[in-house]
C-alpha cells in the first residue's frame, strides 16, 4: 500500500500544480483589460491601460456594459453602436495628446459607460417628467433621469434626443449635453435646447 501512495504521489502533485496553474491564469486574466496586451505599441495609450490595474477594471467594465447595450440593439437600424464604439476607441487613444493622459483615459471610460447605462436603459430610471416651457406646448421637454455614474439624463424635444451628464451647481441640479442644458430647482427649469439658443422658462407638467 505505501508503494502505491508514493506512485500516486507525483501524479496528485502534477495534478495540484496544473490546477493551481489554471487558477493564477484565471487570475492574471481578470486582472487585465478586455483585449490583449500581446501586440500593444510601446507608449500607446493601450499599453497604459494593459499597465494601470483600474484603467483595466474600467475596460472590463465597459465590455461587460458594451455587451449588454450590444444584445438591447440587436434590432436596431440603422445599427450604429459599433460603428460609435469603434469612434470612441479612436477617441480614447487621442488622450495622448492630452496632458494629464490617464485621467483623459479614465473620464473616457467614465463617461462613455454612463452614456451606455443610460442609452440602453441598463440602470434604474426616474420619469419620465414633462417640462412645459415658455408657455407653448411645441417647447415641451421631456426628461428621463439615470442612475449612472456621473448621474444622466435623456432630454427629448419634438424628434430631438439630448444625453446630459449632472454638473457641480450651487443649487438645484445641472445637467449638460452637447449642444443642450437643463438646470432644475424645485420644480422649475432653465432649459437651452441648440448650440446659442435662448434659455426657455419651464415647469414640471403632468404628461399627456
Amino acid at each position: 500500500m505505501a508503494d502505491q501512495r508514493k506512485a500516486k504521489t507525483p501524479l496528485a502533485r502534477l495534478l495540484l500544480l496544473t490546477a493551481c496553474a489554471w487558477i493564477w491564469s484565471c487570475h492574471a486574466d481578470n486582472s487585465g483589460p478586455s483585449f490583449s496586451c500581446k501586440k500593444v505599441e510601446d507608449g500607446s495609450i493601450e499599453q497604459m491601460i494593459c499597465n494601470d490595474s483600474a484603467l483595466s477594471a474600467q475596460d472590463r467594465q465597459l465590455a461587460e456594459v458594451y455587451t449588454a447595450a450590444l444584445a438591447k440593439a440587436n434590432n436596431e437600424y440603422p445599427p450604429v453602436l459599433k460603428a460609435e464604439q469603434r469612434g470612441w476607441i479612436k477617441g480614447r487613444n487621442e488622450c495622448w495628446k492630452s496632458d494629464d493622459k490617464r485621467k483623459c483615459v479614465a473620464d473616457e471610460y467614465r463617461l462613455r459607460i454612463a452614456e451606455l447605462q443610460a442609452r440602453y436603459r441598463l440602470v434604474p430610471a426616474r420619469g419620465p417628467f414633462a417640462f412645459a416651457c415658455d408657455g407653448n406646448a411645441a417647447n415641451e421637454v421631456t426628461v428621463t433621469y439615470f442612475e449612472t455614474d456621473p448621474p444622466t439624463l435623456i432630454a427629448e424635444r419634438g424628434d430631438s434626443v439630448s444625453l446630459m451628464y449632472r454638473q457641480p451647481a450651487a443649487s438645484g441640479t445641472r445637467y449638460q449635453g452637447r449642444n443642450e442644458s437643463f438646470w432644475e430647482h424645485q420644480g422649475e427649469a432653465r432649459i437651452t435646447w441648440g448650440y446659442g439658443a435662448p434659455e426657455m422658462h419651464c415647469q414640471r407638467a403632468p404628461l399627456q
